[in-house]
């Protein structure tokens, strides 16, 4: 799956430690410290006895990771390495966690050198279990892991599929951007937390036959990464997207639409409950009207092709513009070929928009399908930046430090 929109950077200064233990899936932990080393985190690790069987310590330094330990007596753990994280970790992360070590967690065992750092870090702590099926069902281990959600951590729920026994069922370790995202939150300011936040995002088609659509070539992504930026700063998320696929975090609330008239509705409808709406959506501006008898037309029907009629859709920006209360901020888009800023402040005022964002299209590292993004930023009180060309993830933050109240 593409996780672009989960590629944030700008975590320096922040420490993770990383627990691994004795799971097939171990070696998974290798992949996850160089996304967390790519956001400018530091990492440090322990591995339990039984990871050393499926990963090696040398594999964690060689990447980077500071430090590196594996026993309780090893010589490296001699200065008190069982309260390190403690006093230098953020976050303390178990990846992958086996049901011996959820069960040594939940009862507050200290007889490893890593169940001892864990009873004595008070910090966030996210754990992903990766086990067989039957073991992550069994009754004691359901009740060892509601015991640790019950206190706080934060569980990254195994994902179903099958397993490297042969057997199927829910027990293999979570997608890596979906640690990662769970991760980088706890070490995000949550700026944003409590409030609601409304994210459109992709394109919308317009059918006129069976087969054929009216559209544009949006990836979604650049809202993809608004909603994520959201999130990680502990935004509740609504995002309404057209026929794009991305990957959300559970307690992201998405709706999926095809045309512009259903993602009129869907953003109208959660639009009254939210105090952010940020609308990165390419909606189309006209739809043809669907050719009579519901089927395809033929190439052979007519000379000249099919006979497409075009309608104007219903504005959701304007709509939503004129039924902003107070206490709402609405953040538009526009992309636009030439006149950027004329563009923008025009479709500012007439929108009733309290920021806009405009981009211009039409080069190949900026505006639709493109990793980055080059964007003016207009406030309603006179406000204004430029970004030149930044990835989507960096200008989403940049979005959001412009948006809310400082």
């Amino acid at each position: 799956m593409n996780d672009t929109h989960c590629l944030f950077t700008g975590y320096q200064g922040r420490h993770v430690h990383l627990g691994v233990t004795g799971s097939i899936a171990a070696f998974k932990a290798l992949s996850l410290m160089r996304r967390l080393l790519a956001a400018g985190v530091s990492v440090g690790v322990t591995l339990t006895e039984a990871a050393t069987h499926f990963v090696t310590p040398l594999s964690f330094e060689a990447l980077g990771a500071d430090p590196v330990l594996a026993g309780m007596f090893a010589s490296e753990a001699a200065s008190f390495a069982h309260l390190g994280p403690a006093q230098a970790a953020d976050t303390f992360a178990v990846v992958p966690a086996t049901a011996n070590t959820i069960a040594r967690m939940a009862h507050g065992m200290a007889d490893t050198l890593l169940s001892c750092q864990l009873l004595a870090f008070e910090g966030p702590v996210v754990v992903a279990p990766a086990m067989n099926p039957r073991l992550w069902n069994a009754t004691a281990t359901q009740a060892n892991w509601e015991t640790l959600l019950a206190r706080g951590v934060i569980g990254v729920t195994p994902d179903c599929g099958e397993m490297a026994c042969g057997e199927t069922g829910q027990g293999r370790l979570a997608e890596e951007h979906a640690i990662g995202m769970a991760i980088l939150r706890t070490l995000t300011p949550q700026d944003m937390a409590g409030k609601k936040v409304l994210v459109s995002l992709g394109p919308t088609r317009e059918y006129f036959d069976a087969a054929r659509f009216w559209s544009n070539p949006s990836t979604g992504l650049m809202g993809a990464c608004v909603a994520m930026a959201a999130w990680l700063r502990g935004a509740d998320v609504t995002v309404v997207h057209g026929p794009v696929s991305w990957w959300f975090p559970e307690s992201v609330h998405t709706v999926a639409v095809t045309s512009a008239a259903q993602m009129y509705d869907a953003c109208l409808e959660v639009w009254g409950q939210s105090d952010y709406g940020v609308m990165t959506a390419a909606v189309a501006d006209f739809a043809p009207t669907p050719l009579p008898g519901g089927g395809k037309f033929k190439k052979e029907s007519a000379d000249e092709g099919p006979p497409l009629v075009f309608s104007p859709t219903r504005d959701i920006l304007s709509a939503m513009g004129q039924s902003k209360m107070p206490g709402q901020t609405l953040v538009g888009f526009c992309a636009e070929t030439e006149k950027l800023r004329e563009n923008a402040q025009g479709k500012l005022t007439r929108k009733r928009c309290d920021i806009i964002i405009a981009n211009p299209i039409g080069s190949v590292e900026a505006g639709f399908a493109s990793s980055s993004n080059t964007a003016l930023a207009l406030a309603a009180d006179g406000r204004e930046e430029t970004w030149e060309k930044l990835p989507k993830t960096d200008m989403a933050w940049k979005i959001w430090d412009f948006t809310i109240p400082s």
